[in-house]
């Protein structure tokens, strides 16, 4: 476990998300004029990777650096791996640098760059062992932001995609990034009451623990003013993070579903639906109850089991029109002894929690919150979808001999047009951890 200090020893680094390019900009340069002196700003925009150009902003104090990069490969990946991570191992010997704010393209997640942070080595070591991710701040469009979370856009249909064969979805890369804040920053008022108080609980949901901030000014064009002029105090914002924020810790398919205590109250239409069952799903009835978690939807993430996949958890996410599920690797239930070791701590304590003589740690867990949809309907629906007591009764080699419409991976609604697939990064994300 890592101690106070030696965090303390790593360099604090912010990130500012959002799907709106000029608002996580003037958000960002608010929070690096927080701290000016000693404060970097470095941005990557990826407007053109796909073509192998990416250009770099670098600002700290009264200095400006744009650069344009020529990677071999355009892809997201090769940004992060090529330039931006060896930029912030860089930044950390500097003896001018206090603090790093990293301003995200709209086309990035936050989780993306906290995985990266993690898991890729440069010069023989992660990043983790020089940064601490202090926060994540996501800006978001008050006046768009619902339409945009509950929609069916393409990102390349906005011309914000990573690449051509982009195929997430503007809701997915919504969500995922306000889903991931620490903090939310409220830019703008919606055009009614109605849909401002609607957008609030929907993020009050999504992050239970972020504090929000409404700055009701348009600040999109106002980057030369002070941040109290603003009125983003970044210092108080980042002052009423709670202890227990993720700040960059990314949750597995089996790690927690429900963060904080997020109100399971109906406000503005917006709920919040817990759905927990141990027998399992008959694989075509779940099949036929999908659609009821994308109609009036914002949000579904959750690990199932069906009937005829008994050794491997299957991780469900949407967000808007789009839905993915994909491999979520196997239930305790199915390995031997040997294998338990390789499996960490937390999870064995978690699964000896909830563990049952029968199911072992197999359960359904899905948490659904919805902005249209009736709660009661999407729980009947996912009732009938589970095994009937002479089903349940018949065995797991009758199970084994359904027909199962859930390969390696599925996407909803079935089609070949694009704008109705859901983002399988979504899966991936789910999965990769």
């Amino acid at each position: 476990m890592e101690t106070e200090s030696s965090a303390n020893r790593r360099m604090p680094l912010l990130m500012v998300a959002g799907i709106r390019a000029e608002q996580v900009a003037s958000t960002a340069e608010a929070v690096r004029r927080d701290d000016p002196a000693g404060t970097v700003l470095v941005h990557h925009e990826l407007r053109d990777v796909a073509r192998g150009v990416v250009r770099r902003l670098i600002r700290h104090g009264d200095a400006e650096r744009v650069e344009v990069l020529e990677l071999a490969h355009g892809c997201v990946s090769c940004t992060l791996r090529l330039d931006l991570l060896p930029l912030l191992r860089e930044l950390t010997a500097a003896p001018d640098v206090t603090r790093i704010v990293v301003q995200l393209d709209p086309a990035l997640e936050p989780d993306t760059i906290c995985w990266a942070l993690e898991h890729v080595e440069v010069d023989g070591r992660p990043l983790v062992t020089d940064v601490r991710v202090e926060a994540v701040l996501t800006a978001v469009d008050a006046a768009t932001w619902l339409a945009d979370a509950t929609g069916q856009d393409e990102l390349v249909e906005r011309g914000i995609g990573g690449s051509p064969d982009d195929e997430r979805t503007v809701a997915q890369v919504a969500v995922g990034q306000v889903e991931f804040a620490d903090a939310v920053v409220l830019l703008g008022e919606a055009e009614d009451r109605w849909t401002q108080v609607r957008t609030e609980a929907v993020i009050a949901r999504l992050t239970p623990t972020a504090p929000q901030l409404q700055l009701k000014s348009d600040v999109r064009f106002q980057l030369k003013l002070r941040p109290d002029v603003d009125g983003l105090d970044v210092s108080a914002l980042l002052a009423r993070i709670p202890g227990n924020a993720r700040r960059g810790e990314i949750d597995g398919p089996h790690g927690r579903l429900l963060r904080g205590q997020p109100s399971l109250d109906t406000d503005a239409g917006v709920s919040t639906v817990l759905f927990e069952e141990r027998r399992p799903f008959h694989p075509e009835r779940l099949h036929e109850a999908i659609d009821v978690l994308l109609d009036g939807v914002v949000r579904t993430r959750g690990r199932v089991w069906v009937a005829s996949q008994p050794d491997v958890a299957l991780w469900i996410e949407s967000a808007g029109g789009g839905l993915g599920i994909a491999h979520g690797g196997p239930w305790l239930a199915s390995l031997t002894s040997e294998q338990w070791a390789e499996i960490s701590p937390e999870r064995q304590v978690r699964a000896s929690l909830s563990w049952d003589d029968y199911y072992g740690d197999r359960t359904q867990e899905l948490v659904v919150i919805t902005h249209e949809a009736n709660p009661q309907d999407i729980v009947s629906a996912l009732h009938h979808a589970l095994l009937t007591d002479d089903e349940l009764a018949a065995g797991e080699q009758v199970w084994a001999t359904y027909a199962g419409p859930f390969g390696e991976w599925h996407t909803d609604p079935c089609g070949d047009d694009p704008a109705e697939r859901s983002a399988d990064a979504a899966s991936e994300r789910g999965n990769r951890s």
